[in-house]
């Protein structure tokens, strides 16, 4: 009878490679992008569109899983560092914590099969060179969170904003409003959508969506962007319910000449030109106007677009209505941006005021008689919105604030400020909440 042996390689032959575990590509990503938030200060936008960024050559489903793990993990990076406590004696290196990060994240948030989380992360750790020792550890952790941490995880309190952002934030809104966008921060945003021909429920029907009060519509799990319907067609385009109320409140004419100042990515552009306006559309980033362009394309809409610095750049005849969407602080996103809180610190927000000041102070000397200009800025501290319009309309005798009236932009009545719209992330919170804006329409002095 013959021998039943099993076969093996010869003695120095090269064993055949593993089969890359599924994941790794992704959380290795996802660790790359963190570490440059966190380490260096980067904004996660800008590290996913770099060419040779963390995410080059992914296939698109692990570009869009390390994003997401990303986010996130700096979403919700304090709450895990609490729960993370009571497994760890000492503080691990920066690399382990956030790994940990990310694996918690897995478990407590997607609620996936603790096995492959705890062994994707386990690999990764034993086949870095610097962290190769820490396997076990990492191992210990998270094998005794995904039993015990899990159950309790929606229990645990919201992060906190950081102290530079939480206690202007106080001193503007009060505690208890604080507390109300952190647990909204804390939550994974809803996708918003502006209809080009402004039927909100047709739209919202067509896609299975909410429409809202503010005429956007609501998708709670979008899935892939471009497979919904109407999307080809450019039916709608992706715009925050919040971002979409300043050309709102403009409000231009069919066939007024209209500016669209710091424009990109478009959103206003696009539903400018839908009203019938003649949309100049100007930005400094050639990269973010390329978008726009693509947008105007897929929409079938038209706009001239410009790439210039708009403190240089001169128009050659006034406008009817100008739209300035002032660089800013953009800390009313930061529940679309977790990243923001970590990759700031504050020093920024004084150089953008200057800079809102002299823009305004620019477009205002480009309005036709009897023109208005709308200044926005996706920030929640009030230098950037509310002192912003009261200190130009101290430097410019006879300018004036119109009243708005919430209600008429499907509002609720706190959005009522001085001299415009206050919008904060807790306003329709049961929905999702909406971005931080501060909007005010002005008008000229009549020659």
């Amino acid at each position: 009878m013959a021998e039943n042996k099993k076969s093996r390689a010869p003695r120095g032959a090269a064993r055949p490679a593993r089969p890359p575990q599924p994941g790794l590509a992704a959380r290795r990503a996802a660790l790359a992008l963190l570490q440059a938030v966190r380490r260096d200060g980067r904004l996660l936008a800008e590290l996913t569109e770099a060419p040779e960024g963390p995410l080059h050559g992914l296939a698109p489903p692990d570009r869009a899983r390390a994003q997401r793990l990303a986010a996130q993990a700096l979403r919700h990076a304090q709450r895990i560092d609490k729960a993370l406590g009571p497994y760890l004696e000492k503080a691990p290196p920066a690399r382990i914590r956030l790994v940990l990060h990310l694996a918690v994240v897995e478990l407590c948030e997607d609620r996936a099969a603790a096995h492959g989380v705890v062994n994707g992360w386990v690999t990764l750790v034993r086949n870095h060179p610097k962290t190769g020792h820490m396997a076990g550890l990492v191992n210990a952790v998270l094998r005794r969170a995904s039993e015990e941490l899990v159950p309790g995880w929606d229990a645990l309190p919201p992060s906190r904003l950081p102290d530079w952002l939480r206690k202007p934030f106080r001193k503007a809104y009060g505690g208890e409003a604080v507390a109300a966008m952190e647990a909204v921060f804390a939550r994974q945003p809803p996708l918003d959508l502006t209809p080009k021909d402004g039927d909100a429920d047709a739209l919202a029907a067509a896609v299975g969506g909410e429409a809202l009060a503010t005429g956007s519509v609501r998708l709670a799990a979008p899935g892939q962007v471009s497979a919904l319907p109407g999307y080809g067609a450019g039916d709608w385009w992706v715009q925050d319910a919040a971002a979409a109320v300043p050309a709102r409140v403009l409000a231009p004419a069919k066939g007024a000449r209209v500016l669209d100042l710091c424009a990109a990515p478009g959103g206003k552009t696009l539903q400018m030109a839908a009203a019938g306006a003649e949309v100049t559309a100007l930005d400094i980033s050639a990269a973010r106007m390329a978008r726009l362009s693509e947008n105007l394309a897929r929409t079938g809409l038209a706009a001239e677009a410009v790439v210039a610095d708009a403190m240089e750049w001169q128009p050659e005849a006034p406008f009817d209505g100008i739209l300035l969407d002032a660089p800013c602080t953009a800390t009313g996103t930061i529940r679309r941006h977790p990243d923001l809180p970590f990759a700031k610190t504050g020093a920024e927000t004084a150089p953008l005021a200057a800079l809102q000041a002299a823009l305004l102070d620019r477009a205002l000397g480009w309005l036709a008689p009897g023109g208005t200009l709308v200044f926005c800025t996706c920030s929640l501290l009030p230098e950037e919105g509310e002192a912003q319009v009261a200190a130009a309309l101290a430097r410019h005798p006879g300018l004036a604030a119109d009243p708005l009236d919430p209600a008429a932009f499907g509002l609720p009545a706190q959005a009522a400020a001085v001299h415009g719209l206050r919008l904060r992330p807790d306003f329709i919170a049961a929905e999702g909440g909406i971005d931080g804006f501060y909007i005010a329409r002005l008008r000229p002095a009549a020659l």
